[in-house]
């Protein structure tokens, strides 16, 4: 991997558009499981860069539209023993998932929650996540926002597609080794640069009130 400073300097790569495989929804969910559960002694890495998404089928996050906080903060506590579970399973195959969370603007309702679960991710163990501002990506937005991507064990590369109310509509899959080595690449030199979740949200996350409803602007 080249350093961190000369990453920085590179433009993020785009996928060359008619070469991926566009797989649905479920489609997806499925390529994904199966494809990461091949992996052992390799890393996977995420960049995540909308503000918004409308997770679905997701009992916490259903209690936020409600504005039910408490029981959205109920369900992680809930959930900590999957979690663990997961981070178990990924230290027996020498797994390691790398998140990127792009933070823009003010801290809305939605990643007041997101960040909760991000931080239980890594607090367990179960990922590995760090906080980037809009201004580190702001050189390379200068004729759209990045898109949401994944990298999974530096063979596979998901394009992670969205409506712009944040609903999944499926990915699409590329496996050029050249555009999928190059996304590792942008995305490693990002975490690189960011800061750990936990000083993070210890911040800028924990004196926060309890929202007491959720709004959204489409983007």
């Amino acid at each position: 991997m080249p350093e961190a400073d000369a990453m920085r300097a590179l433009a993020p790569p785009v996928p060359p558009e008619g070469r991926g495989v566009r797989l649905t929804s479920p489609e997806y969910k499925r390529d994904f499981r199966e494809r990461q559960k091949e992996i052992h002694d390799a890393s996977s890495w995420k960049l995540e860069r909308r503000q918004y998404f409308e997770e679905q089928g997701d009992p916490s996050r259903d209690a936020l539209r409600r504005g039910d906080w408490d029981a959205a903060l109920r369900v992680f506590a809930e959930e900590r023993d999957a979690v663990v579970a997961k981070a178990r399973e990924n230290r027996r195959r020498r797994y390691t998932f790398h998140r990127v969370r792009v933070i823009d603007g003010a801290i809305t309702p939605y990643l007041q929650w997101e960040l909760h679960s991000l931080l239980q991710q890594a607090e367990l163990g179960a990922n590995r996540v760090r906080v980037v501002t809009d201004e580190a990506v702001a050189e390379a937005e200068t004729v759209r926002p990045l898109p949401e991507m994944v990298v999974l064990g530096s063979h596979t590369l998901y394009q992670v597609l969205y409506t712009e109310d944040g609903v999944p509509l499926g990915a699409v899959r590329f496996t050029a080794p050249e555009t999928v080595l190059a996304w590792e690449r942008y995305i490693t030199s990002l975490y690189a640069e960011g800061e750990d979740i936990t000083s993070y949200f210890a911040r800028e996350i924990a004196p926060l009130a309890a929202p007491v409803h959720e709004r959204h602007e489409p983007e």
